[in-house]
């Protein structure tokens, strides 16, 4: 990468994996790692108020489905933000990325609204249908626990990209 920018060239110029003789190792390593404590209570209720149901999509598919942070995790207080069903969305895995990204967020009236850089974006034609489908569509809203204002404040105003 420093190469690729000291010579002005691109990554994909420098590396041609037709030259690659050998792959690397494909191994495990032992490491450290931190842990969310309250990641469990706080999946289990946000899964559950939205009845095991993207908000998005509807997709019930509960391996494909994340209780995602309006408000980040690494940013939030906690005390009372980390583990609040209120600042959790569930959304399938496709969505929940876009929502950590940026490139799609939820209105304070609990409808998506997708960023000017996704629809820019390039895709194919029944992907860029599926997407604009989506913008400006309410949310299915969850049993329990509505999402907090503050925190899609905070999504809309720190994290969205419009």
């Amino acid at each position: 990468m420093i190469r690729a920018r000291y010579q002005k060239q691109s990554l994909a110029e420098l590396v041609d994996l037709g030259d690659v003789v050998e792959l690397p190792a494909g191994e495990y390593k032992e490491q450290l790692t931190k842990s969310r404590v309250g990641q469990y209570f706080f999946r289990m209720t946000v899964l559950n108020s939205y009845n095991n149901c993207c908000c998005i999509t509807g997709l019930d598919r509960r391996d494909l489905l994340i209780a995602s942070h309006i408000k980040p995790w690494k940013v939030s207080n906690e005390k009372t933000e980390r583990t609040n069903p209120h600042n959790g969305l569930c959304l399938n895995a496709f969505h929940d990325r876009a929502f950590d990204c940026g490139l799609i967020t939820i209105s304070t009236r609990y409808c998506v609204v997708v960023s000017e850089k996704l629809k820019k974006a390039k895709m194919d034609s029944n992907t860029r249908e599926w997407l604009a489908s989506y913008d400006k569509k309410e949310i299915i809203l969850p049993q329990k626990f509505l999402p907090g204002k503050e925190f899609i404040e905070y999504h809309n105003d720190v994290i969205f990209q419009k």
